[in-house]
């Protein structure tokens, strides 16, 4: 059965794995978290961070840029 997510999150990265890696860390740790629904959308960093949400986070929603799509775009990405 597929359980309704009550909050989705949206994190745009670049070239930030340390920041990306600590957030979700502290968002997986919540209680909540099972209510959580977590994108990250990666402007094609060089830093591995696609890799470092795809091995430690499966759960997370991975959406990879092959270019810098600034901001507003990649949470649009998201929503859609």
């Amino acid at each position: 059965m597929h359980m309704v997510k009550d909050v989705s999150i949206v994190i745009v990265s670049w070239n930030v794995v340390d920041l990306v890696e600590a957030n979700l860390e502290r968002l997986f740790s919540l209680d909540c978290a099972d209510r959580l629904e977590v994108f990250v959308v990666d402007n094609a960093s060089a830093d591995g961070t696609a890799a470092m949400v795809r091995e430690q986070f499966p759960q997370v929603h991975l959406i990879q840029n092959d270019w810098d799509a600034g901001f507003a775009r990649p949470n649009n990405q998201a929503l859609r």
